[in-house]
């Protein structure tokens, strides 16, 4: 039974893949006339040209084109990836003072140089996985340096942990906020979360001493300081010491987390450190599926201090739904987690995605129906979440 719903999910996966998520962005996304990709598709599918260009869409793009061609093959992707890497480098990356610039307008001209940690984060998961599918040189030597930028300006070596948000100069900056959704605070679990991410990619191809050192630090601080060791629920803002003063339940990045956080223990080739690290994160795959719905779908938050639960279906917590519950089939043998898995897959497939004008819709509400409020791409939206949900089941069980 299990071989059969895994020979199903290698079909379909591929399928969407090529079918739906990749054209999207080749043919519907491309800014022929001012260079890179467009800024914004609304959820009712209109381009808006005029729509800045964010540094998280740049590199997540850059990110998915590249471990496409790197497990496909096919050159359409990798000139994809050629286009969001230079565009990247081109624009982008700030060569007076480091770093990668948070926003610009749809000419390419900066309108928000701060020093995101987060967007430096996906700039170097990007460059890393591009260097990995080509062995581009380039692309791995500004990998490099861009963690060297973090580790110089963001890394706290007296408490511990990434500072959120600089300046463009790397000064102190009042707000700190990745979006208005979060609290201003000076660590987030989502910043170390896509730390640890592009660095266990980095390690891949730099089996440097120091990165791999920073990665354990970084499973110590998820183990250590992030995770709730009551509920194992991972806890999202905190002071610089550590201190939390928010009780928010995220169930999609719990659920995340529980599979990053098993990947970099398994990239380090630790066995000491795989020994920590796979009795918690199954219990952190646990905590999220309190966030599950019969019908295989997972809300988005429970703010616990406000006794309000978030119910809504965003796209991105539907894919990690389906890559930690697959890791936990593919590793702990656990094949409820592989049924839960399918179960939101076909939960995707009749709600979540498009199958008129292509890519999936940014979420649906309680009762199914389509949020077209929020963009089908944007600065946000990108191809990164649902991409990599079907490359992680063709990389794990459809070679």
């Amino acid at each position: 039974m299990c071989n059969e719903m895994i020979t199903q999910l290698c079909s379909e996966m591929k399928a969407e893949l090529e079918n739906n998520i990749l054209p999207f962005w080749m043919t519907k996304m491309l800014d022929k006339d001012k260079g890179g990709f467009y800024g914004r598709i609304t959820g009712n599918n209109e381009l808006d040209a005029s729509a800045s260009k964010g540094a998280i869409l740049n590199a997540r793009i850059l990110w998915t084109f590249s471990s496409a061609y790197r497990l496909l093959g096919k050159k359409e992707y990798l000139e994809t990836a050629n286009r969001a890497k230079r565009y990247l480098m081109d624009y982008f990356y700030d060569y007076e003072f480091g770093g990668i610039y948070w926003e610009l307008d749809n000419e390419g001209k900066p309108i928000d140089t701060k020093k995101q940690i987060y967007a430096i984060g996906f700039a170097i998961y990007g460059l890393s996985e591009y260097a990995r599918s080509t062995g581009d040189d380039e692309a791995l030597h500004y990998a490099k340096c861009l963690f060297e930028t973090i580790e110089k300006y963001s890394f706290d070596s007296d408490k511990n942990g990434y500072l959120e948000a600089l300046t463009r100069e790397w000064k102190p900056i009042e707000d700190m906020r990745l979006s208005d959704k979060d609290e201003n605070e000076k660590k987030t679990m989502n910043t170390h979360l896509h730390i640890l991410e592009p660095y266990t990619n980095l390690y891949r191809v730099w089996k440097d001493e120091r990165l791999k050192n920073q990665i354990i630090n970084l499973i110590d601080i998820f183990l250590g300081k992030i995770m709730d060791k009551n509920t194992y629920h991972l806890n999202l803002f905190f002071e610089d010491d550590w201190t939390n003063k928010y009780q928010i339940v995220s169930y999609g990045h719990d659920i995340e987390a529980s599979w990053l956080i098993h990947e970099a223990a398994l990239v380090l080739d630790d066995e000491d450190v795989l020994k920590r690290v796979e009795p918690v994160i199954v219990k952190i795959a646990e905590a999220a599926d309190e966030g599950l719905n019969p019908d295989g779908s997972m809300i988005y938050e429970n703010f616990l201090s406000k006794g309000y639960v978030d119910r809504e279906l965003h796209w991105w917590v539907q894919a990690e739904n389906v890559v930690g519950h697959v890791n936990l089939y593919q590793h702990f043998g656990d094949k409820i987690g592989l049924e839960k898995a399918v179960r939101c897959w076909n939960f995707i497939k009749d709600f979540i995605v498009d199958d008129q004008s292509g890519e999936w819709y940014w979420s649906v509400y309680e009762n199914h129906e389509v949020n077209k409020k929020d963009d089908k791409a944007g600065f946000w939206k990108c191809p990164y979440h649902n991409g990599r949900m079907c490359m992680e089941i063709l990389e794990r069980f459809c070679k």
